[in-house]
């Protein structure tokens, strides 16, 4: 028998994927108020998902079936270093003590909660010690650790806070820590600020967030080389009448040498008939083109610069491809689905804490099965 869980601010299901995956859950309903991602969800997960109980803060607790693990990782703008960290001064930073309010009346065995890592440090860590202090008054053991997912098979730089909760004292310290296996680091070639950097591709993504601004605006800039093994020469050779015509199998003709000490901004770089000026790459240090709301601006350094696209910040998430067609197919746009994987929580590190929340669970026989 499966061990029934809740899923609150469900997002696309992070929780839900990965505690389903491990075979050992089932979800018995969700609440998400905003549209596009209940969207998603619904295409993604169907009558699995159970019903949606909305908005947190009209829920009765006494009207939701029973569950032995919520979880839920409440709204992290509040709490984010990228945010203003107004905390429970902001209202979504009060989402916390509506999960409070259910879990007082449910008292489920368990739970699991996600944060960002401003969470630890925001008001000097009062802010922590007052989520603190509720959950255990309400006779919660408490557990945490700062995970990232580039350990746990997503190539994605992801640190985050989790918190394990349970009501049985016997299952204390065995949750944490939990490690995964080794990762390549996030390797930078250009700096600057969040979604104008350059990343080499040989390694992992940076940060996926919410904000995304359109188009993988905060997905990062990745370097793709498109030239296999190439040969690096002082002079160009010898270039011939049809240099328009593709690449040559005769050695040395269709080349060219492009000098580039610096980026250089390009124009709406998955079009090249595209033109301001008459041209669409500008030399180094010059300003970006004109911002217009057609174009798309990028930069240019030592080969081929694109953004991430939707389908790939899903599966730096743990999302498989399936379930992102399903929730593209409903006709959100681009940006939506940039923002829901910002927000989500990466499955591979779910499915790891509930596989090992379940052994001891199995252990003790705190749920019966």
């Amino acid at each position: 028998m499966a061990i029934p869980f809740i899923d609150l601010c469900s997002g696309i299901g992070g929780f839900h994927s990965g505690l389903v995956n491990t075979g050992h859950y089932r979800c018995v309903g969700h609440a998400e108020i905003d549209k596009n991602a209940e969207k998603a969800y619904n295409a993604i997960y169907g009558e699995e998902g159970g019903l949606n109980y909305g908005d947190l803060r009209t829920i009765n607790p006494r009207e939701l079936p029973h569950f032995d693990l919520l979880c839920g990782g409440f709204p992290c703008q509040s709490f984010s270093v990228a945010g203003r960290r107004l905390g429970f001064r902001d209202t979504r930073g009060t989402v916390f003590f509506e999960i409070a309010r259910i879990l007082a009346e449910k008292r489920p065995p368990f739970l699991l909660l996600e944060n960002v890592l401003g969470l630890l440090s925001h008001d000097s860590g009062r802010t922590l010690n007052t989520i603190f202090s509720a959950l255990v008054d309400m006779g919660y053991n408490l557990e945490w650790m700062v995970l990232n997912s580039k350990y746990f098979g997503v190539p994605q730089q992801r640190r985050r806070l989790y918190i394990v909760g349970y009501l049985d004292p016997r299952c204390a310290g065995k949750v944490f820590p939990l490690s995964g296996g080794n990762a390549k680091n996030l390797k930078q070639l250009i700096p600057g600020p969040q979604g104008q950097r350059v990343y080499e591709t040989d390694g992992i993504a940076c940060t996926q967030c919410a904000g995304s601004g359109g188009w993988g605006g905060k997905t990062g800039l990745y370097f793709i080389d498109m030239n296999a093994d190439p040969v690096i020469t002082d002079v160009a050779r010898c270039i011939t009448a049809r240099q328009d015509s593709g690449v040559s199998n005769h050695r040395g003709e269709h080349s060219a040498v492009l000098i580039e000490d610096a980026p250089r901004a390009i124009l709406t770089p998955d079009r090249e008939t595209v033109r301001q000026q008459g041209r669409r790459m500008k030399e180094p240090n010059e300003a970006m083109f004109t911002i217009t709301a057609q174009d798309k601006h990028g930069v240019y350094h030592k080969g081929r610069i694109r953004k991430l696209m939707p389908i790939e910040c899903w599966r730096l998430q743990g999302f498989t491809d399936e379930q992102f067609y399903k929730a593209q197919a409903t006709g959100l746009k681009d940006g939506h689905l940039y923002k829901m994987a910002g927000n989500a929580v990466s499955v591979p590190v779910i499915s790891a804490i509930g596989q090992r929340l379940y052994e001891i669970n199995h252990e003790f026989g705190i749920v019966k099965e």
